[in-house]
């Protein structure tokens, strides 16, 4: 089969579309992507070994645009629409599978108005607009925070799975300030700091490139050894690491942290949409395996106390919250659907 991949526009995106394209590469099929010229999607995939062939369009977000502006994204998705047709129809695609964003409208909309089957999967606790809109015209919606028929695993890069562990107390600490930094997070890990330190708790912090001088510089004045990255590929590894992590609540972060049984402290995003990342972190809550608290004052203390807390017993059910084969299971659906459709 050939199954085309869309959406992106940022890493949380992509990340999926990677690991489902990977499952589906790893069953025989032929796996494309259709994404955008904006956002991440040509940094991850222009020179994929993952992706046969790779297009990218010229589109933007709709939903931050005003006025004029947002008639000219919608022009430039519907121009995007009747290229995807195109790509679709050359390849005589089976199917579509999109992981949203701004990204996967032209190619989500081309697969309806060609009648060709449509699969979304939805990162995130709240359903973004775009999902919304499409997913009455879909063939298969997956979630890991629905329950029935569309529930799945986070699809997860198996490392976490494979250095995953019970925690049993605090060792070291990690930041996470995400690829462009949290400052935030960055002012509350100096200001736990030093507190940290008096308990012997290692620092791991990822602080963004722009804030990487600056935190730097902030540890060597209180004369804290902690090991700071701006930006690094080796988020998986210094997760290993860890006992306790301190996080926004995007939603690949959060189910990697689950993945590798990090109990966490989140701290959402306040302007993310719809308020997605508070949901996601409130998921994670309601099942008792960590922690959520709004940015703003008086988070040190609460910090601290979930710091000094049993973390074994939130570890312990973490690894019962996620299993390693969500790939697997949404590209396995995908074929046994095309093949009852045939």
């Amino acid at each position: 089969m050939t199954l085309v991949f869309t959406g992106g526009g940022t890493g949380g995106h992509l990340v999926i579309a990677l690991s489902l394209a990977q499952a589906a590469k790893g069953h025989g099929h032929k796996v494309v992507f259709i994404g955008s010229m904006s956002g991440q999607d040509r940094q991850w995939f222009e020179h994929s070994t993952v992706f046969e062939e790779a297009y990218f369009l010229e589109t933007t977000g709709v939903v931050n645009k005003k006025g004029f502006g947002k008639l000219g994204a919608m022009w430039k998705i519907f121009k995007a629409v009747i290229e995807s047709r195109r790509i679709v129809k050359s390849l005589h695609a089976d199917a579509i599978v999109s992981v949203g964003g701004f990204s996967a409208a032209p190619a989500a909309i081309a697969a309806i108005t060609m009648k060709r089957p449509l699969y979304i999967h939805e990162q995130n606790a709240i359903t973004g607009k775009l999902n919304t809109l499409l997913r009455p015209y879909a063939a298969g919606f997956f979630s890991s925070y629905e329950t029935g028929a569309g529930h799945c695993d986070y699809p997860v890069n198996e490392f976490y799975f494979q250095q995953a562990r019970t925690r049993t107390e605090v060792k070291t600490v990690i930041f996470l300030g995400g690829s462009q930094g949290a400052k935030f997070i960055n002012d509350l890990a100096l200001q736990c700091a030093p507190w940290l330190r008096q308990k012997g708790i290692f620092i791991i912090h990822q602080c963004g490139a722009s804030e990487e001088e600056r935190v730097r510089h902030a540890y060597h004045e209180l004369g804290i050894d902690a090991e700071v990255y701006g930006f690094t590929t080796q988020i998986a590894q210094l997760i290993a690491r860890s006992d306790f992590a301190v996080s926004r609540s995007g939603a690949s972060t959060l189910w990697e942290l689950c993945a590798a049984r990090v109990p966490a402290f989140y701290i959402p995003f306040p302007f993310a949409a719809a308020d997605h990342q508070f949901h996601n972190a409130r998921y994670i809550v309601e099942h008792n395996v960590g922690w959520c608290e709004r940015q703003g004052e008086g988070i040190l203390p609460k910090l601290q106390e979930a710091i000094s807390s049993d973390i074994q017993s939130k570890s312990e059910a973490l690894g019962r919250l996620i299993a390693n084969n969500g790939a697997q299971h949404i590209i396995e659906t995908v074929e046994k659907d095309l093949k009852d459709k045939h």
